[in-house]
């Protein structure tokens, strides 16, 4: 038995990971003023966690298996793009790309949670498995995205619901505190 994918900190990252993936898929259940402060506990929560594993997981030398299908994470992102509607715009200044360019980059909140599911549900999918050598290699994997991509669209994400949270406050004083 593996005791690295045992420890106390993995299971609270996979409980965390599980809890906004199930968000993420039932969001076509969730009302705005319900779903955007959801998110914003979760998603610094998941940051945290990751954070606290980054030291202690090893890089993978293997890649693990992908369940989410192209129709999953479709899924989840119209679902979410649905439910902000005009509110899933937003712009973005720390994209590789802005090297390139004198105005920020449009993205969408929508894309940014469905990466964030995508790569979040793959390895819940493979823990619940229940096979040591997948859970590792799967957590290696996860791990090693962290920095450079999902990571980073937590970070971006937060930023533009945190605005969407309070813009929309301010407009129909609705979101509850």
């Amino acid at each position: 038995m593996n005791e690295e994918i045992y420890s106390k900190d993995v299971i609270e990252f996979v409980t965390v990971a599980t809890e906004f993936c199930v968000r993420a898929e039932q969001v076509s259940e969730s009302q705005l003023q319900d779903f955007v402060p959801a998110m914003l506990k979760i998603l610094p929560l998941l940051y945290l966690k990751a954070m606290i594993l980054m030291d202690s997981v090893s890089p993978a030398d293997e890649e693990a298996e992908q369940l989410v299908t192209e129709a999953d994470y479709d899924f989840v992102r119209s679902n979410i793009a649905a439910l902000l509607g005009s509110h899933d715009d937003y712009l973005d200044v720390f994209m590789e790309d802005m090297k390139y360019s004198d105005r920020p980059i449009r993205k969408t909140i929508s894309e940014d949670l469905a990466d964030i599911y995508q790569d979040l549900r793959n390895f819940v999918a493979v823990f619940r498995q229940g096979y040591d050598e997948t859970m590792t290699i799967a957590l290696g994997n996860l791990m090693e995205q962290f920095p450079h991509y999902w990571g980073q669209r937590i970070v971006s994400t937060q930023r533009a619901l945190h605005d969407v949270m309070f813009q929309q406050e301010i407009e129909e004083d609705s979101f509850p505190e």
